[in-house]
């Protein structure tokens, strides 16, 4: 019986020693990498070694916490809740002119102007899709069209009962149904398109020197601070997201991961990082605090099992017992606008979150555009249930919400769910490779991972 265990341990002594070999042998090798493609997710060292540890700042959860919620229950919820027709549908208006300054935004891919699939490029079903459910694998028409355009390919049966309500913290007027169109998210994926430049950097100065300078900790005001947080969180979700879905060779149309962009513009900074975790968990705390509202709303797009879908998913997500006993309150919004100063403070950095609102009819590329204005509407919409009730007034009683403003919120918790996600798995990594401390061969090689993920527990 003693044969089989000594082998067994020669073997993992063995094992031990390859990895050291191996991280010896390439620890000397150059420390710069291009990007590459897709790493699987059994490369992810982060269980036992994430860096970020502790309650995250402002906020009621540790990093931890955050971590494991996110993975067992918000992340896979937020999935498949996004796909269902409708979360999948968002009413935005992409052409506007610029209030602040002539747009001369270019994209570097070719063509970021509007592509609409022609009505002989609708597939069958597409015509009537609530005949059977409308899945991803059905939505071909993006495919072969330049990356930046938007697909404006729907169908109108899920939009009947839209609630036209204005929301005080953003600058769209969503009544002005004219000039509003309908895209569907799910063939229009969050990624790079090329938006560099000037342009885009101007986007983003505007919206930090104009409207939410990072004041230093404690000569600001926390609902000031609050505010940089939450942009600059937005800010890391949104750079996550286009160097994990980029594009690394324009001629052979490759896709794929660039982890020196991940790593440069959001992981070498744990203030971006925690920020990002705080504007997770204040998109989550408006969710949860509209619990009872958004249980009781209708998700009726005409198709009966995707609706039902759509409520029972909601339902698991906004009562979920690991979330209700692990992060009850993921973030105290009681404690702002505190004084005889709290309303007229309050007016004024609603001022300032509607001026950023407004900023995003200035993005030249209309696909950055889209989401842009998806996110920051998610965001105003949090802020809204956050602070629309004072004293002791039941929400779901005062608060009214209209359909548009329910998706953008929840594709923005999933988007900076993902983010999370992309953080937890490949931060410990990717700064390891940026460090110095192994190469990005290695990091490439099978065998390695093998290894490595056997000796963390990953399956």
């Amino acid at each position: 019986m003693k044969k089989p265990q000594i082998g067994r341990c020669v073997w993992v002594a063995g094992a031990l020693l390859a990895v050291f070999v191996a991280l010896a042998l390439n620890s000397e090798m150059s420390t710069v990498i291009y990007p590459f493609g897709r790493v699987s997710k059994s490369c992810s060292c982060s269980q036992g070694i994430h860096k970020y540890s502790g309650k995250v700042e402002d906020c009621c959860c540790d990093y931890e916490t955050v971590d494991r919620l996110n993975e067992e229950v918000l992340n896979p919820l937020l999935q498949e809740l996004v796909k269902t027709p409708f979360f999948r549908y968002f009413k935005v208006k992409l052409w506007c002119d610029c209030p602040f300054w002539p747009d001369d935004g270019m994209c570097r891919l070719r063509d970021c102007s509007v592509c609409e699939c022609p009505e002989n490029e609708f597939p069958a079903l597409f015509k009537k899709p609530f005949s059977r459910g409308l899945s991803s694998d059905d939505l071909v028409c993006q495919e072969g069209k330049p990356q930046a355009a938007v697909d404006h390919t729907i169908d109108t049966k899920a939009f009947r009962g839209w609630i036209e309500i204005d929301n005080p913290w953003t600058n769209d007027d969503e009544t002005d149904n004219a000039e509003m169109t309908y895209v569907n998210l799910q063939l229009n994926p969050e990624r790079y398109t090329g938006y560099t430049g000037p342009s885009a950097r101007r986007i983003w100065d505007a919206i930090y020197t104009e409207n939410c300078p990072k004041y230093p900790s404690g000569e600001f005001c926390q609902e000031k601070i609050i505010l940089y947080k939450l942009i600059s969180g937005l800010h890391s979700s949104i750079s996550i997201h286009i160097a994990a879905d980029y594009l690394l060779d324009e001629v052979k149309n490759l896709w794929g991961q660039n982890l020196t962009l991940m790593y440069d513009r959001v992981l070498r900074h744990p203030d971006r990082v925690g920020n990002l975790y705080f504007t997770f968990l204040f998109v989550l705390r408006a969710v949860t605090k509209a619990a009872d509202y958004l249980e009781q709303a209708e998700y009726e797009t005409g198709n009966p099992v995707e609706d039902l879908k759509s409520q029972s998913l909601m339902r698991q997500l906004l009562y979920n017992p690991k979330l209700q006993a692990a992060c009850p309150l993921p973030f105290d919004e009681a404690k702002l606008w505190k004084g005889q100063s709290g309303p007229e403070l309050k007016q004024q950095i609603q001022r300032q979150f509607k001026n950023i609102s407004a900023l995003m009819d200035c993005v030249g590329c209309e696909k950055c555009r889209l989401w842009g204005k998806l996110q920051v509407l998610g965001l105003g919409t949090a802020l809204k249930i956050l602070f629309s009730v004072d004293g002791q007034e039941s929400l779901d009683q005062i608060l009214q919400l209209q359909h548009n403003e329910v998706i953008a919120l929840m594709n923005l918790l999933s988007r900076l769910s993902e983010s999370i996600k992309s953080v937890h798995d490949m931060a410990p990594p990717v700064e390891a490779i940026m460090e110095g401390q192994i190469s990005a061969s290695t990091y490439q090689s099978r065998p390695w991972r093998r290894i490595w993920a056997s000796l963390v527990g990953h399956r």
